[in-house]
């Protein structure tokens, strides 16, 4: 007696011996908002490129100007007359060459103001990252404190302080107080923190290396993304500094750039005073020159600077 066997489930045809099994991924719900929340920070985001490129981009046009061309033109615009070199070589002979003085005290102030700084900021912050002594909490608070205090509220106290030693109308009132600078300590903290592994110091010493050895010989290589951003920020702030060199310097013989232009812009807007808006702007942009050379030229130390530290594993 025969019987038949019945498959015991009656869904689809089984696949033949071999074939890939295909699993089918669940699709994620619909998000009606997700398409307008893109279209918003689209619209955000090119705004703000919008409000940063604008200003440079009439700078850049108005460089190219002469003097009747700034009032007779169009902004955004070029005028019929292109001026730009003539405009730099008048900006580098006004007043007996006045603005090449100021720029060689931006980079005196520049490189021992913010270099000195870096330097402090680097032997600070691997000092607190790697070594345990009492108070090391206290001085953290100090330096997180330090950093929450705008420098506009340390400036008179300061100029006070520089009167009475007789610093003020000095290089001096400008330098000193750049050296110290608590966001680059902090920095320098929190980047060797993670950047530097305290095995590798251990077997540095157990190999009788000294302290200062050991700190330029293995911890500086391994700090240089860090350096590198702690520098191009307290570059740009000693380069961009107004306020303090406003309060401290009265000799225009000391001028850094962003007080010797404010004065060529303030001797145009008085009355009688000789017309060299052009040569403002054309100095302006000379200004920025240096800055955005630097920070094409260390861009990648500054994106991996800013990076280190900020994931733990």
């Amino acid at each position: 007696m025969t019987s038949t066997v019945t498959p015991a489930s009656a869904g689809p045809a089984a696949s033949p011996p071999g074939s890939a099994v295909r699993l089918r991924t669940p699709r994620r719900p619909h998000s009606p908002g997700r398409p307008r929340r893109s279209v918003l920070l689209t619209v955000l985001t090119s705004l703000v490129l919008l409000y940063s490129l604008v200003p440079l981009v009439w700078l850049l046009i108005s460089a190219t100007k002469t003097q009747e061309g700034l009032s007779r033109s169009f902004g955004l615009w070029f005028d019929g007359d292109f001026a730009l070199w003539d405009n730099i070589a008048e900006t580098f002979t006004y007043d007996d060459g006045v603005f090449t003085r100021w720029l060689l005290n931006t980079l005196l102030y520049v490189v021992v103001g913010a270099g000195g700084a870096t330097f402090l900021a680097v032997l600070g912050g691997y000092a607190l990252a790697k070594f345990d002594f009492p108070g090391r909490r206290a001085v953290f608070a100090v330096v997180i404190g330090a950093v929450a205090v705008p420098g506009t509220a340390l400036a008179v106290p300061t100029f006070l302080m520089f009167s009475n030693m007789g610093l003020t109308d000095t290089p001096w009132a400008v330098i000193i107080p750049s050296l110290i600078s608590p966001f680059g300590l902090y920095l320098m903290w929190v980047f060797a923190s993670e950047a530097i592994p305290t095995e590798l110091l251990e077997a540095a010493r157990i190999d009788g290396a000294g302290e200062v050895r050991t700190f330029f010989t293995v911890a500086l290589p391994l700090l240089a993304p860090g350096i590198v951003t702690v520098s191009l920020f307290t570059m740009v702030a000693t380069w961009n500094n107004f306020f303090l060199p406003l309060i401290m310097i009265k000799d225009p013989d000391w001028y850094p750039l962003t007080l010797g232009l404010h004065s060529w812009n303030a001797q145009a807007a008085t009355a009688g005073g000789q017309p060299v808006f052009h040569l403002v702007v054309t100095g302006s942009l000379i200004t920025i020159v240096p800055l955005i050379a630097a920070f094409l030229m260390l861009q990648k130390y500054w994106q991996s600077g800013l990076a280190a530290g900020s994931v733990k594993e």
